[in-house]
C-alpha cells in the first residue's frame, strides 16, 4: 500500500531514532531542522518522500514546546511533500497529564495537542505508557499505546530477586502495577497519596500491604520532580523493606528530583530513554534500558501490516 519506510528524527532525541535505524537496518533520512534569532523554526527534507512510508521520532520533554512545535511543522512538511503515510512516534508526549477537567476554568490539554498532530498532517501515532489510556480516545486517527513494562520487568526477572514486593507509588497507577506484579509472580502493595489541587507537592500516607524484610519495587509511569516516589521509598524503608528498588516509563527529572533521589534510601533507579537523560541528571545507582529495539519492531509491523499485539504475548499488559 505505501512506498520504503522512511525514518526521520526530531531534535529531541536523536541517539534513540540512531537506535532505532540500527535496528531496523533503515537509515534515517536527512533533514535540517533550523531555529532563526526570531525563534521560528525552519524545516527541509533532503529526499523526496512522495508515496513512501514515513515515520518520525520526536519526544515531547524539555524543552516541551520547542519540540512540539519542531514536531508539527515536520509532519505538515511530510504533508506537504506527499508522503503516503505519516506515522508520529512520541515515546514521551507531554500535557497528558491534563487530561480532564478537574477544576473550574481549566483546559483540557491533552485533547488540544492530540488535534494539533492530527491537523498538522500525522495519519497514526505511536506512543509510550501514557499516564491514562483514555488519551487514546482524544485521537481521531488510528495508532498504538506501546508499554516499556515487559522491558522492565525482563531486567527485574533476570536480577532474581527473592520474595520481592512490587509496590505502587499512588493508588491511581494501580492497575498497571498489579500487572507488573503479575508478571513478577510477586504480591502487591500500595502506598495512599494524597494530593491538594495543582499543587505539584504530595504527601504519602500509609501502606497497604507488606514489605517488612522484602526487596520492594516501586513502579511508576513517570517521575518529575520526584516528590511522590521518594516519599513512598520512605514509606516502604519505614515499613521495614530490606532493599528498595525504583523502576518507572519516563524520566522527565525536573526542579529537585534529582538531589531528592540522591538522598532517598532507594538501592537501584531504573528507567528508560524515552526521555534524554543528560550526564548531570544520572545518578551513580541509576541503570537506563533503551526502548529502541521495541520501537523497531513495532515500525517494522505497522509497515509491513503485521499484529502489534503479538510482540507482548505472553505478558499481562492489557489484563
Amino acid at each position: 500500500m505505501y512506498g520504503d519506510i522512511k525514518l526521520f528524527s526530531g531534535t529531541g532525541c536523536e541517539k534513540l531514532a540512531q537506535e532505532v535505524s540500527a535496528y531496523l537496518s533503515v537509515p534515517l533520512t536527512g533533514r535540517d531542522v533550523v531555529q532563526f534569532s526570531n525563534e521560528n523554526l525552519f524545516v527541509r527534507l533532503h529526499e523526496s518522500v512522495r508515496g513512501q512510508d514515513v515515520f518520525v521520532i520526536q519526544t515531547t520533554s524539555p524543552p516541551v514546546n520547542r519540540n512540539i512545535m519542531e514536531l508539527l511543522i515536520m509532519l505538515d512538511t511530510f504533508k506537504r511533500a506527499s508522503a503516503g503515510r505519516i506515522t508520529a512516534v512520541i515515546p514521551y508526549l507531554s500535557y497528558a497529564r491534563s487530561d480532564k477537567k478537574d477544576q473550574p476554568r481549566v483546559p483540557i490539554t491533552a485533547r488540544l495537542v492530540a488535534d494539533l498532530l492530527t491537523t498538522a498532517g500525522a495519519d497514526r501515532y505511536m506512543l509510550m505508557d501514557l499516564h491514562a489510556g483514555q488519551i487514546q480516545g482524544f485521537f481521531s486517527i488510528p495508532g498504538d499505546e506501546l508499554t516499556v513494562f515487559p522491558i522492565l520487568s525482563d531486567y527485574y526477572k533476570a536480577k532474581n530477586l527473592k520474595d520481592e514486593v512490587v509496590v505502587s507509588a499512588d493508588l491511581g497507577f494501580a492497575k498497571k502495577a498489579r500487572n507488573f506484579a503479575v508478571e513478577q509472580d510477586a504480591p502487591i502493595a500500595f502506598v495512599e497519596k494524597r494530593r491538594t489541587g495543582n499543587s505539584a507537592e504530595s504527601e504519602s500516607l500509609t501502606l497497604i500491604g507488606d514489605v517488612a524484610g522484602k526487596p520492594a519495587i516501586i513502579v511508576d509511569d513517570e517521575v518529575d520532580t520526584a516528590g511522590s516516589v521518594c516519599n513512598a521509598a520512605r514509606v516502604v524503608r519505614e515499613s521495614g523493606a530490606k532493599e528498595i528498588y525504583l523502576c518507572f516509563s519516563h524520566a522527565i527529572l525536573s526542579g529537585p528530583a534529582i538531589e531528592r533521589l540522591r538522598e532517598s534510601p532507594i538501592t537501584e533507579i531504573v528507567t528508560t530513554n524515552t526521555v534524554p537523560i543528560p550526564p548531570e541528571k544520572r545518578l551513580p545507582n541509576m541503570t537506563v534500558l533503551s526502548v529502541a529495539s521495541l520501537l523497531a519492531g513495532v515500525i517494522r509491523r505497522v509497515h509491513e501490516g503485521h499484529s502489534v499485539g503479538e510482540l507482548f504475548d505472553g505478558y499481562h499488559i492489557y489484563a
